[in-house]
């Protein structure tokens, strides 16, 4: 079996964990190298306040489960997704995790970024979050990267938003860029100082 690498999202209806799995997603077929992606999302009945994960499947041979079953990376917007998702992380896979939005580090390895702070810092909306997350992850990850990131923003971002869009992402990158140089898996989870 080839090397499968599995992505969550997940948070509450309004926080863009939708778009943010399809701009991912986008990027991930954009890198290419033979890549294959498979792209889901799920939510509650509520359109804003309710559930809601988006999950990226990155493989280099034929997805035949498009739904993670071990997650290399799980990136909670709130504290039950944070609880929820961690018991489906690999032993090496990480949480990137917002102490604003997740006040209880979960278990295994964790990179702690403020990325409601950033998005807001970058673009005066902290709501661009779930963007800057993806700058983080196209800096943390072997399934995109920052070039893959810009075109699959470039083409997603609403209309007019694409510059906004892409300071939000330039910001989660740097910060990530910071806390990569001190990521092993043979040291203690990670925080930005």
């Amino acid at each position: 079996m080839g090397k499968r690498y599995e992505i969550r999202l997940s948070g509450t209806g309004g926080q863009g964990v939708g778009l943010a799995s399809i701009i991912l997603a986008e990027a991930a077929m954009r890198k290419g190298r033979g890549q294959r992606v498979a792209q889901t999302v799920s939510y509650g009945p509520q359109v804003r306040g309710g559930y809601s994960d988006g999950e990226v499947v990155v493989s280099d041979e034929e997805i035949d489960h498009p739904m993670p079953i071990h997650l290399d990376l799980l990136i909670p917007f709130n504290q039950d997704s944070a609880d929820q998702g961690a018991r489906l992380l690999k032993p090496d896979g990480f949480t990137l995790m917002d102490p604003a939005l997740v006040n209880r580090r979960p278990e295994g390895w964790v990179a702690v970024l403020p990325l409601t702070e950033l998005a807001r810092e970058s673009t005066g909306r902290a709501m661009m979050a779930n963007i800057t997350a993806l700058g983080a992850v196209s800096a943390l990850c072997p399934v995109i990267d920052a070039k893959s990131l810009n075109e699959a923003i470039e083409a997603r971002a609403p209309e007019g938003m694409a510059q906004t869009f892409l300071a939000a992402a330039e910001a989660g990158r740097k910060a990530a860029r910071k806390i990569k140089k001190r990521m092993s898996f043979e040291k203690p989870p990670l925080q930005d100082d």
